[in-house]
């Protein structure tokens, strides 16, 4: 085989949709975008949800109850498994785990666990951790301690 030889399969490439052509284009006058109005213009659409200028309906219906997305607590979460990886180390906390790219440096705090095995003694300092996380760190020699947020 030789690149000059390579040929796309049959139906890998088109033609070009030439618009604006005329009649004879096989996409007619309107260009394939139906009559006149807002939606055959260029860059003309309308948002999702608008009725016309009439009340949408997510604006007519009563709002109920309480969502805490945008209040609740997230974790960068890592498991004991990804702990015992990192080699050489008698203390982890937040910035090494961020500096060994384990977590990202954006993500806020930190949750330990319990999800595999740690073989030594560390000292982990973390916002949070499982109840089992914190038994197989300590039952390995170690120290589990919470950091408070700021």
């Amino acid at each position: 085989m030789r690149l000059h030889s390579l040929k796309n399969t049959v139906g890998a490439v088109r033609r070009r949709k030439r618009v604006g052509c005329g009649e004879g284009s096989g996409r007619g006058k309107t260009c394939g975008r139906g009559g006149k109005g807002q939606t055959a213009r260029s860059g003309g659409s309308i948002r999702p949800g608008f009725e016309g200028g009439q009340m949408p309906l997510y604006r007519r219906l009563p709002q109920r109850g309480f969502n805490n997305k945008n209040f609740r607590t997230e974790y960068a979460v890592v498991n004991l498994s990804t702990l015992d990886r990192l080699e050489g180390v008698d203390s982890i906390d937040r910035d090494l785990l961020v500096e060994k790219g384990v977590i990202g440096a954006s993500d806020g705090r930190v949750k330990i666990l319990a999800q595999g095995e740690i073989s030594r003694a560390v000292k982990v300092t973390a916002h949070k951790f499982s109840a089992a996380a914190k038994q197989k760190i300590e039952a390995a020699g170690g120290e589990a301690i919470v950091v408070d947020a700021a």
